[in-house]
């Protein structure tokens, strides 16, 4: 934490230093699991001033593997372009399905790494 001298006193920086960035849907959810299962590590990424990093990282890894792993689930079940042209409800539905099966295996190595040790 930094302070700054105001006569004698030392008064702490209590504006975010951090660089705003987007947190998005997996950032939000982190946010959430640490706001009701690890409040303390919450407070420490607030007090050194790096939640949103902490949270936009998380946010873009998390979406990188569910967007790679979706895109080979969606390749070995042959969920591609010529479904997709020849029954487009039977695709949208198989591809919520992928969607689904692959945050599910993916996203609590990312939003919640703590609650599996």
């Amino acid at each position: 934490m930094q302070y700054t001298n105001v006569n004698g006193y030392l008064l702490p920086n209590l504006l975010s230093t951090d660089t705003v960035r987007p947190i998005g849907r997996y950032g939000e959810m982190r946010r959430q699991f640490l706001e009701n299962h690890r409040p303390d590590l919450l407070d420490r990424l607030l007090l050194e001033d790096r939640l949103n990093r902490h949270l936009s990282q998380v946010d873009e890894e998390a979406r990188q593997a569910v967007q790679e792993c979706v895109a080979r689930m969606a390749h070995q079940q042959q969920v591609d372009e010529a479904l997709k042209r020849a029954n487009p409800m039977e695709w949208v539905r198989r591809m919520n399905l992928i969607r689904d099966a692959a945050e599910q295996a993916i996203l609590p190595e990312f939003l919640y790494p703590e609650a599996l040790e």
